[in-house]
């Protein structure tokens, strides 16, 4: 329990870290300007290049980082596990729907499985959640004066496709 409390703390510090700093983006201007001298020559040089294919390669290579993440700082093994109990629980519900006081039941003990799930995959999160905030304030600057806001939809429709072939390639549960 208490290392559960350690993780949610340390998710919660992060998380408003990132947030401080998404928030102080154009009021602290080193925070902007160390982001573009890193973003602009790598990232910034593929999308002048082609905007379209940029943004392409760009998305699928932070799919790929935030996937290798997931696979590499949590315990697959353990998520594997909690996924293999959990259909055999959805198995039960089914055979069980007519019973409501069974299903219930079988309900809480699906609930049981968020917190360990969350904890698994917390530390990916807490490492990554930064550079992706940062990212996504570059990505805003960059793509709103041609997009708009429609960027982040293009962004995540893009990020679910990659995620899932790599998730699939690598073999992340």
């Amino acid at each position: 329990m208490a290392e559960r409390k350690t993780g949610m703390l340390w998710f919660f510090i992060i998380m408003l870290i990132s947030l401080y700093i998404a928030s102080k983006w154009n009021s602290l201007p080193f925070i902007k300007n160390s982001v573009n001298a890193v973003l602009n020559p790598s990232f910034g040089a593929l999308l002048e290049w082609n905007l379209y294919i940029g943004f392409i390669v760009v998305i699928a290579f932070t799919s790929l980082v935030l996937t290798l993440s997931q696979k590499y700082l949590s315990d697959q093994d353990q998520l594997r596990e909690i996924k293999k109990e959990q259909k055999i629980l959805q198995e039960e519900m089914k055979k069980y729907k007519e019973n409501p006081e069974k299903l219930l039941e079988l309900q809480k003990k699906q609930l049981e499985f968020i917190p360990q799930t969350f904890n698994i995959t917390l530390k990916p999160l807490i490492y990554t959640s930064i550079p992706i905030i940062l990212l996504f304030r570059w990505f805003s600057d960059y793509f709103h004066p041609i997009f708009g806001n429609w960027w982040i939809l293009y962004y995540m429709i893009g990020a679910l496709v990659f995620s899932s072939i790599f998730r699939k390639l690598f073999n992340v549960a």
